[in-house]
Formats: structure tokens, C-alpha cells, sequence
């Protein structure tokens, strides 16, 4: 009974489970029922949050997976990823629990949808490739259209020879309506630069996202006490993150996985 109701609804907690079973005329202990569901392979980790995707969103994934399954690696290695993310103070982030096999993080059952543009206390712009990370900026105002660009036009040719891109590297960007204004692709296109065709609502195929989490998870570990040192020890951090793990991040396999 157990295993069948955390299979069928993975966010019940030990307490709803003990509660059942008690209606049910048997009485057992959470500390039973955490290794009844661990026998089975089955633990307790926070569920992720996606996006929220509809039957469309799903399709483009799907094209956009099939076309670029055979691209050989070098391709994937002359891509500038890039992103903005909210990193919020030490503490504030909640999270909610759920039942769950190993790598099955991304099941529907064992995520929550989240949609864009919440709360938070900084916001950041960054890029990397396989090589390594480039320029990382934080976002003091409400970006729009004209202030993207202006974040472009200082920081992604600087990172891309920072990085020794090769001759030909595409850039990446998801299709947010900032990034995908008339005014930002004629400037993009003026200054030759090829762009990546990018499926809506598809963060989790941005291998960025796998950076984002460990830069947070090494900011939270610093515990920064304001905004200020918020900043700080997110560019401290963003700079000391490894190429080894980068090149993991930016792997073929990883992408199409994700």
C-alpha cells in the first residue's frame, strides 16, 4: 500500500502515509515507513521545478532534439550558452519534497511547474562555453530590450575572445521577448552573429542551467548576509567554477538528456 500511493501521488509525506494507515487499523512509525520506501528504491529529495509545458512545447522539444542528435561534438563546443537567473539571500528559497526512484528527478510526478519572471533579490546575466565561463553581470533595473543589447554589445564578443571561441561559433539564447525583438535580431544580425534556432519554454535543454544550480549551491554553502555581499561571492563563485565540470555540463549527451 505504501509504495503503490507514493508511486501514484510522489509529494505524499510520511505523516499522510501514517495517518492512512492508521484509518486503516495499522499503526507504524515514519522512521518504518522511510525504509519500507527505501527498500523499494524509492527516497525522499526536493522535487524540481520546470517549466510548465504544453502539448506544443513538447512537439518543438522533440524537433528540436531529432535535428541536432547527430551533430558531432565539436559543434556543441563552439555554442555560447547564455542566461539570466534570480539568486536569491541564503534561506529564502522553499522546497517541497517528494517520493522518488535514482534519475527519475524529471518525471512529471517529481517536478513543480514554475513560470518566468517571480521574485528575487539580484538578477544575474552570464554566458560560458565547453571552454569555460565568460562574463557574468548582474542586472541592476528591469531589463528591456535596448538594455540586452547594451548587455551584449559589452559583454559577449569579450567573453567569446576571452574564451578563444573558433571562427564560426553560434550564440545561444533562449526566446524570451527581449531576446527575440525585431530591434535585438537586426542587431545581431548587423554585427554577424549566428544565433542558435531555440524551442520556447526549454531551460531545462540549456546547459547553462546545470551552472546556475552550482553557482547556487555554493553561494547558499557562504550564507551572504546582503545584497552586496550577495553579488560578491556570486562573482567569486562563478569565476572558481571548474572547467572540468563545465565540459560535463556542455557534453552532447548531457544536452540531449536534459
Amino acid at each position: 500500500m505504501i509504495t503503490r500511493t507514493v508511486s501514484k501521488n510522489p509529494r505524499t509525506t510520511r505523516g499522510d502515509l501514517v495517518n492512512d494507515l492508521q484509518r486503516a487499523g495499522t499503526k507504524v512509525t515514519k522512521a518504518t515507513i522511510s525504509n519500507t520506501l527505501r527498500r523499494q528504491g524509492l527516497k525522499s529529495c526536493s522535487a524540481r521545478r520546470v517549466p510548465l509545458l504544453k502539448p506544443v512545447h513538447v512537439q518543438a522539444h522533440l524537433k528540436f532534439a531529432r535535428e541536432h542528435l547527430d551533430d558531432p561534438e565539436e559543434d556543441w563546443e563552439n555554442i555560447i550558452w547564455s542566461d539570466e537567473t534570480k539568486i536569491e539571500l541564503f534561506g529564502k528559497n522553499s522546497t517541497r519534497r517528494v517520493w522518488r526512484r535514482k534519475n527519475a528527478e524529471l518525471h512529471p510526478k517529481n517536478t513543480i511547474p514554475t513560470v518566468k519572471h517571480g521574485g528575487g533579490n539580484i538578477m544575474l546575466w552570464g554566458c560560458f562555453s565547453a571552454k569555460g565561463p565568460g562574463r557574468l553581470i548582474r542586472v541592476k533595473e528591469r531589463m528591456n530590450g535596448a538594455m540586452y543589447r547594451e548587455i551584449l554589445s559589452d559583454n559577449l564578443l569579450p567573453s567569446a575572445r576571452a574564451l578563444k571561441m573558433k571562427r564560426g561559433w553560434v550564440f545561444q539564447h533562449d526566446n524570451d521577448p527581449k531576446h527575440t525583438a525585431r530591434a535585438t535580431k537586426e542587431w545581431l544580425c548587423k554585427k554577424h552573429f549566428k544565433v542558435l534556432e531555440w524551442p520556447s519554454q526549454s531551460p531545462d535543454l540549456n546547459p547553462i542551467e546545470n551552472l546556475w544550480r552550482e553557482l547556487k549551491v555554493r553561494v547558499a554553502q557562504r550564507q551572504p548576509q546582503n545584497i552586496s555581499a550577495l553579488e560578491e561571492i556570486c562573482m567569486e563563485e562563478w569565476a572558481k567554477i571548474p572547467a572540468t565540470l563545465i565540459g560535463k555540463t556542455n557534453s552532447h549527451k548531457n544536452i540531449m538528456i536534459l
